[in-house]
């Protein structure tokens, strides 16, 4: 197997690391995903990982709460959801660090973009909790930002649904499936793949999106190989 791209960046939302729960943390599918992680890096690849934590807690679930606290709240849900990434990645054989933007040196690294590069050219996978470090920023801007900081050639956005729809396909059997889009369509259409913060950040930097299914874990492998799944969004909209 040889990889497409040879530096790349997997976003995860916390919903997938619950699996067919709504809450929580799965382990069978922490342990698939951390397989598939270990064969990508064994390619070669140099993988850093920002996580989501949906799956515990989003800044805006708190409806009567400061919305910077509630934010913080989220912050510390992405950490719980990096720890337990990184000890099944460790469980799978892949040396693997936890940095967070937000300090609490006992349980993790602070983010410090020169270790983190230095981590990855060591082959180590870097995991990013705690978003940016600020309120009112998604952990798809921290995709955005991280990648960007990486030099990443691709964001690998991995969440429940296998590409991007004109309608939410749960709700709508005849939602239109895209095969590729511009940042521009992503936009203007708001089609809600990501913020439009991260999808600015990715079209001014030039970093394409990949968004694909984790239903499948084996999909990270098939989307570092350069296999046409998902949705590739870029400058251009074309793949």
């Amino acid at each position: 197997m040889s990889a497409k791209y040879k530096k790349v960046l997997l976003k995860v939302s916390g919903e997938a690391l619950a699996g067919d729960h709504k809450f929580g943390l799965d382990e069978p599918t922490l342990e698939n995903i951390s397989k598939n992680i270990k064969k990508v890096v064994d390619m070669g690849v140099e993988m850093s990982i920002v996580v989501g934590g949906g799956n515990f807690w989003r800044g805006r679930s708190g409806h009567n709460m400061d919305r910077t606290r509630a934010d913080h709240m989220g912050m510390l849900a992405t950490t719980i959801n990096a720890l337990a990434l990184c000890s099944a990645l460790e469980n799978a054989g892949v040396e693997t660090r936890v940095q967070t933007a937000i300090e609490m040196r006992q349980i993790a690294e602070p983010y410090i973009r020169g270790k983190a590069v230095r981590h990855l050219q060591k082959g180590r996978v870097v995991i990013f909790g705690c978003g940016t470090g600020n309120p009112f920023m998604s952990t798809d801007t921290t995709a955005a930002l991280r990648a960007v900081e990486m030099e990443a050639e691709i964001i690998l956005l991995a969440k429940k649904v296998d590409a991007v729809y004109d309608s939410d396909p749960n709700i709508n059997p005849d939602a239109k499936k895209f095969d590729a889009l511009s940042f521009n369509d992503i936009l203007g259409k708001e089609l809600g793949v990501m913020d439009s913060t991260a999808a600015s950040m990715c079209r001014d930097n030039d970093v394409p999106i990949l968004v694909f299914g984790l239903d499948d874990p084996e999909n990270i492998v098939r989307a570092v190989m350069g296999e046409k799944i998902g949705t590739l969004v870029s400058r251009t909209g074309e793949r």
